[in-house]
């Protein structure tokens, strides 16, 4: 008995330990992923979403410590520059993101990767942002505030814009500042509100010409060759010719047909 009560013993202190390990795991993960950033303040609303507040905190980048049941992110008023790919690739729950009145100049590929199956409003106004990258917004299908942006309306804006699959009228919101090229006079127009104007026009022209010149060279090569060919072949010819009357036998030949002529 006494060895039975002490396998037991030993064996209940090992599954204590287990269950003791376990639990702190847990504790330890979920603390992980409800905590609040350390640069920011949380709330929670009455149907358990999480709200985090960073707006106007002078944060140079994006925290990477926001809870990962997080619904609803304010990041505005700060000093971000860039918002670097994968940046909210660990809220998979998140709801509205905003990044307004920031100095945001870049979007890098993948910016917003994750967001696509969640997201339902996405706010970048007020920023400086001039070039549109489709590839930042790859996946997105929400509402999206672009406004008060500095925008480059040019070729690749307009080619840009169908690869995205924003809420079609957010992209209203690209108001053009300047343009390439300057006199099809977008400055100061919603570019998608002005669909008769082309910016690849001066592209295509280009394209054009370029297209042009190469056939021309090619024609011009094809031409020189042909000429130089009837050259080459007409004096080859001239030497054979030459070639044939130097021989014995056909002199010959050609003076017995002179002295036939004569006698006849």
């Amino acid at each position: 008995m006494s060895l039975i009560a002490d396998w037991l013993l030993r064996h209940s202190v090992v599954m204590c330990l287990l269950l003791h390990s376990l639990v702190l795991m847990t504790f330890c993960f979920h603390n992980a992923a409800t905590s609040c950033s350390k640069s920011c303040y949380c709330s929670e609303s009455d149907t358990g979403g999480k709200t985090v507040r960073c707006s106007n905190m002078r944060l140079t980048e994006i925290p990477q410590d926001i809870p990962n049941d997080t619904q609803r992110v304010y990041l505005d008023f700060n000093l971000f520059t860039t918002v670097p790919t994968n940046a909210f690739a660990g809220l998979p729950n998140l709801v509205e993101l905003d990044l307004s009145h920031n100095e945001l100049s870049l979007l890098e590929p993948g910016a917003f990767r994750g967001l696509g199956p969640s997201l339902q409003f996405l706010d970048i106004s007020s920023n400086k942002l001039v070039s549109f990258n489709p590839e930042a917004f790859d996946g997105l299908r929400s509402r999206a505030n672009l406004t008060n942006n500095p925008w480059h309306c040019d070729c690749n804006l307009q080619m840009a814009l169908p690869r995205v699959d924003l809420e079609p009228a957010s992209l209203a919101g690209i108001v053009c500042q300047t343009s390439d090229p300057e006199e099809m006079g977008v400055q100061g127009l919603a570019f998608l509100l002005a669909p008769a104007i082309d910016l690849c026009v001066v592209m295509k022209r280009t394209t054009d010409v370029a297209m042009l010149v190469v056939m021309f060279g090619w024609f011009s090569m094809v031409i020189s060759y042909l000429v130089y060919y009837v050259r080459a072949n007409q004096e080859d010819a001239r030497r054979h010719l030459e070639y044939l009357k130097s021989l014995p036998g056909i002199q010959g030949k050609s003076e017995e047909s002179s002295t036939i002529s004569t006698v006849v």
